[in-house]
């Protein structure tokens, strides 16, 4: 899709990335720039990586900033910062999160501390980025909020319980926030299965060939096929919203 999208589609228009420097929004940030958005890579602790990114973007006036979106205060502070570098938000894509593999049987390894930072991560802090950046996306009568989720929401197997149920939440929430926010903001999320990233720590190449195997086009999910979903809620599907975009290879089915 990448290739047949127009260099100038989102021109004029700034994408906010949290959790640009990872894997899925690294690429996200590198669609959106080559369709002609100006980038804001919000980065937790890898600066030096999100600079690179920011660096090696098409395009110019791409900058990268520290958020940590368990903490409210850095939201605003990040906010802030991005709005007065760039002056307007139009894309606001959620793709930081953490999680632990815990195994689904072991109830008493699934920790309180785990759960609580689960849920923060990829719930809480992803509505928390929403609050603060609705005004700025409601300004343009165009917004967009992407939310990268997972098929372990309706599937209910992933890394963990409470992973699961936190993006089960996050399914709801781009529900709820898509009939509250609309007209002005539309908001879409992308639920992929397997990637190919070091997102779930101890996932090495073994597993990965096996979740190959029992998906039915026979390869787990890249960044870029997660990164180009995005796109399309930005330049394709602009009368979608309170919706998910599975992007599994039918590893759900």
């Amino acid at each position: 899709m990448s290739e047949i999208v127009q260099s100038d589609a989102l021109k004029g228009r700034v994408a906010v990335v949290v959790g640009g420097s990872g894997g899925i929004g690294s690429e996200a940030c590198r669609l959106l720039a080559q369709a002609g958005a100006r980038v804001v890579i919000g980065y937790r602790s890898a600066e030096k990586t999100a600079r690179a990114i920011a660096e090696a973007l098409p395009g110019i006036g791409h900058i990268a900033l520290p958020v940590a979106i368990e903490d409210t205060s850095s939201i605003v502070a990040f906010h802030a910062a991005a709005l007065s570098a760039c002056g307007r938000a139009d894309i606001l894509v959620n793709a930081a999160g953490v999680t632990k593999p815990v195994p689904h049987a072991d109830l008493e390894a699934l920790t309180d501390e785990i759960i609580d930072q689960v849920f923060v991560n990829n719930w809480r802090g992803v509505f928390a980025t929403i609050r603060a950046f609705a005004p700025a996306l409601a300004a343009t009568d165009d917004g967009l909020i992407v939310n990268v989720s997972s098929i372990a929401a309706f599937t209910g197997i992933g890394s963990n319980i409470a992973y699961c149920g936190a993006k089960a939440g996050l399914d709801i929430m781009t529900n709820s926030l898509a009939r509250a926010l609309a007209p002005a903001i539309r908001v879409m999320a992308v639920s992929p299965g397997v990637v190919d990233t070091e997102f779930v720590p101890g996932r090495g190449q073994e597993f990965k060939d096996k979740a190959a195997a029992a998906t039915p086009l026979k390869r787990i999910t890249t960044p870029t096929d997660v990164a180009e979903a995005i796109l399309a809620c930005a330049t394709h599907l602009k009368f979608s919203t309170g919706t998910r975009l599975v992007v599994d290879g039918g590893r759900h089915l």
